[in-house]
């Protein structure tokens, strides 16, 4: 069980980064988000993005659902990093 915990810890971690770097790449107006790698970037991301900009739809041309996309994943990192701590956990 522990094992599950870490190896989901960690695929936050890394989606986190991979989120990162596609919205910091949205920065740059010029990119070609058909071309790889962009494009493999944007099929791994923008499903996820997609679920807040539902919420959240872009006010002022300004997309701000990234943030809220962040913090439930930041939240779902937090509560696994808690539940590898607890006992019965632990004996698995």
């Amino acid at each position: 069980m522990n094992l599950l915990i870490t190896t989901l810890s960690t695929f936050i971690e890394f989606y986190s980064y991979l989120l990162i770097i596609r919205v910091l790449l949205t920065w740059f107006g010029n990119i070609d988000w058909s071309r790889q790698p962009f494009a493999a970037l944007s099929q791994i991301s923008d499903p996820y993005l997609n679920l807040f900009r539902s919420i959240i739809p872009p006010f002022s041309g300004i997309d701000f659902s990234p943030m809220l996309a962040f913090l439930v994943l930041n939240l779902a990192g937090q509560f696994l990093v808690a539940l590898s701590s607890l006992p019965f956990v632990q004996r698995f």
